[in-house]
């Protein structure tokens, strides 16, 4: 399966999920359409928490960071930590910043344009985010170049299995949220271990799913073909 699809159609989708998630931004804390998100947190954050282990000062990196609420929560549960943040929405950028204050950077950018050098943090994650990147190689790339040998990277994100996968696949071109795909636990696997050496996936729920990926020890940056 090729994800790649023209720029145009890409930024179309991006300006669409730029666009819901701003409108999205004040409620989605207590809101249905956070929902989702907020149920991965616990988990996500255990799988953060255990790949920085005895580390006193690690690197974050929360792709997708939206109102700033799992960061917090990382920013309890994992002590000494130094966080970046990054969205694609100037509202759920801006809640973060209120949230996290001097805790943490927030960046307004791409996910598959990150502005980091190379080996930059030794963990990062994305949230319900990762079926809203029009290139999914690339920003699993991104992920990759950014984090330190042995870094990990975490996902949190929708899941159906196949008959109703198939439906919402069919659907999300018409979506106004400017969704791309939601992956099987395969096409989850190939995409990240085009970069990664070690690559886990489980189910969450009945809609959910968290996969962890991490960069072999001696791996340096490759550059994207």
């Amino acid at each position: 399966m090729d994800n790649r699809m023209d720029e145009k159609d890409a930024e179309l989708l991006r300006s669409r999920s730029r666009a819901a998630f701003d409108a999205q931004a004040p409620t989605y804390d207590t809101g249905m359409e956070g929902d989702h998100a907020r149920r991965l947190y616990p988990h996500v954050l255990a799988e953060v928490a255990r790949a920085v282990a005895g580390n006193p000062a690690p690197r974050l990196l929360d792709l997708g960071c939206g109102t700033g609420s799992l960061a917090a929560l990382v920013l309890e549960g994992v002590p000494g930590a130094r966080l970046s943040c990054v969205d694609l929405s100037p509202r759920m950028a801006e809640a973060a910043r209120a949230r996290l204050g001097e805790r943490a950077d927030v960046l307004l950018c791409d996910a598959e344009r990150l502005p980091f050098r190379d080996g930059s943090f030794d963990a990062a994650w994305c949230n319900d985010s990762f079926h809203h990147y029009p290139d999914p190689e690339r920003a699993a790339f991104q992920a990759w170049r950014v984090l330190a040998p042995g870094g990990t990277f975490i996902i949190g994100d929708a899941w159906q299995p196949a008959p109703a996968r198939a439906i919402m696949n069919a659907w999300m071109p018409h979506s106004r949220e400017g969704d791309v795909r939601i992956y099987s636990e395969a096409e989850m696997c190939r995409i990240l271990g085009t970069w990664f050496s070690d690559v886990s996936w489980r189910r969450v729920g009945q809609t959910a799913c968290v996969a962890v990926a991490r960069k072999g020890e001696s791996e340096s940056a490759r550059r994207l073909v």
